[in-house]
């Protein structure tokens, strides 16, 4: 299914499924965090990181261990994992909206492509959400991630009145 067949599809898990994506189960968390929580009308995620399966299958920095194009996949997982973490603590994606992105990035002090890294993030965001959702974003390199990551998510969720 293309992504414009996307934009017909019924709910946000299904135009993910329509592009070859689920849902993970959210990773246990490994420090002493909630992986998010419900104030009003907002949903503030804790970050997340790429685990596939409680794992980190990609370690390393941008521009010394990890290229651009593994990059953008490591910020694609760590999207999903956000989200299966929100619908994990809501029930459902429907009715939500992503008010706020900010993607981190570990990478080497010259590295100076985040915001394209940033890309994989915003891209199965605005996939499960449609095209028509603007996403702010910010996309900042730092020195290091936990768990030696090359990437991590921080979502921020509007979410529908309870």
């Amino acid at each position: 299914m293309s992504v414009e067949d996307t934009r017909n599809a019924a709910t946000v898990e299904s135009r993910l499924h329509a592009l070859g994506h689920t849902l993970p189960v959210p990773p246990t968390p490994r420090a002493n965090y909630t992986p998010g929580k419900v104030i009003g009308d907002k949903l503030y995620l804790s970050g997340q990181i790429p685990f596939v399966d409680e794992v980190l299958t990609v370690t390393g920095k941008l521009g010394e261990d990890v290229t651009v194009e593994e990059g953008q996949k490591q910020a694609a997982l760590a999207a999903l994992n956000a989200l299966g973490a929100a619908r994990q603590i809501l029930g459902t994606l429907e009715g939500v909206s992503v008010a706020n992105i900010n993607v981190f990035v570990a990478c080497a002090p010259s590295f100076a492509e985040q915001h394209v890294v940033a890309n994989g993030a915003s891209d199965i965001l605005t996939a499960a959400f449609g095209p028509d959702e603007a996403i702010p974003r910010t996309a900042v390199g730092v020195p290091g991630l936990p768990l030696n990551a090359p990437v991590e998510i921080q979502l921020l969720l509007t979410v529908p009145a309870a």
